[in-house]
């Protein structure tokens, strides 16, 4: 792995734990410190970071991108343009055993499981759903989506009532997959995904002053 490469993870790491919160300033000679870097790599892997839309330019400088609640509007559009493509593609496959994987994945979440496993998998059900569909461009779309999707997720507030229904809508979905009947697993998937967007987005709004308190900025355009 180069040293730009080297910069580049680790930095997505921090961004996307919230090791380093959303609005929060970054500078190269920091990151040259941090990581023990040259100057070019760690410009090149600031720059792989912003095309990923995890920082952006400030001045001279550099900021964490905030959680943008338009922005989460637009992702689940694409996302249910793409995951639902990729959906139908994943309902031809003749070998349906491969669903049992991710149903497995889905059933290794329980009361005592940590959080950030339960957010891990939430992210993976999709990722891999569409990883199923043979399809790499889909594919990285939903990976990519996802990703950019990782941070607020993580801010959201959400019970256990909510993880169930989630879970639930999960089950349906592969249920679906697993009978080959596309159009319901369509439906079901493009109504997840929208259902989804609003607890997300209702969530960070309504803790929008709780965030900041943190020092995480939320902005809404």
């Amino acid at each position: 792995m180069s040293q730009m490469q080297s910069v580049e993870k680790q930095l997505r790491e921090m961004i996307l734990g919230l090791e380093i919160g959303p609005g929060e300033r970054l500078t190269e000679r920091w990151i040259e410190s941090r990581f023990g870097a040259s100057r070019t790599p760690v410009r090149a892997a600031l720059l792989r970071l912003e095309t990923e839309g995890l920082i952006c330019r400030d001045g001279r400088g550099w900021t964490v991108s905030p959680i943008n609640l338009a922005e989460l509007e637009q992702i689940a559009v694409y996302r249910e343009a793409v995951e639902v493509a990729a959906v139908r593609l994943t309902c031809t496959l003749s070998d349906k055993s491969v669903i049992d994987d991710i149903e497995a994945m889905l059933d290794s979440c329980d009361a005592d499981t940590p959080r950030e496993e339960w957010h891990r998998v939430g992210m993976d059900f999709h990722i891999e759903l569409a990883r199923l569909s043979g399809n790499d461009f889909l594919f990285r779309a939903v990976r990519d989506a996802m990703t950019r999707l990782s941070r607020a997720r993580w801010l959201e507030v959400r019970d256990e009532a909510a993880l169930g229904r989630a879970w639930t809508e999960h089950h349906a979905i592969l249920a679906a997959v697993r009978a080959g009947n596309a159009d319901a697993a369509a439906r079901l998937l493009s109504a997840h995904i929208i259902g989804s967007r609003d607890r997300l987005v209702t969530s960070l709004h309504n803790d929008r002053r709780g965030l900041r308190a943190r020092g995480f900025a939320v902005i809404a355009a």
